[in-house]
C-alpha cells in the first residue's frame, strides 16, 4: 500500500488526530485499571477509541491482568494477538466477559 502524499497541513492534522487518539486510549486504560469503568461497558461502546484498540492492550489494562495472563486468555478463547476490538465476534466478546467477570 502506497503512502499518500500529504500536504504539510494535512500531515499536521493527521498527527494531531493520532495524538488525540493515543491520549484517549491512555485515559481509558487508566479508568479500567482503577475500576471506574468495567470491561462490559468498554465492549459495549461503539467509538473509534475502543474499536481500534488491540484486544491484548485492552486486557493488559484490567486490574490483575498482565502480559502473560492476557496472552493466555486470548489463546484459550482463540483470539489472535493482533486482533483489534472491532474485529471480535459476539461469541468472543461473551467468552471474554465470562472469563473475566
Amino acid at each position: 500500500m502506497a503512502v499518500p502524499n500529504l500536504s504539510t497541513e494535512e500531515r499536521a492534522q493527521a498527527l494531531a488526530k493520532a495524538q488525540e487518539m493515543r491520549t484517549k486510549r491512555m485515559e481509558l486504560r487508566k479508568e479500567l485499571k482503577s475500576g471506574k469503568v468495567s470491561l462490559t461497558e468498554v465492549l459495549k461502546r461503539d467509538d473509534e477509541v475502543v474499536s481500534r484498540m488491540k484486544v491484548k492492550y485492552l486486557l493488559e489494562s484490567l486490574p490483575n491482568v498482565g502480559k502473560i495472563t492476557a496472552v493466555s486468555i486470548m489463546e484459550e478463547i482463540g483470539i489472535n494477538e493482533s486482533r483489534r476490538v472491532q474485529g471480535l465476534g459476539k461469541r468472543q466478546k461473551a467468552m471474554l466477559l465470562e472469563k473475566l467477570a
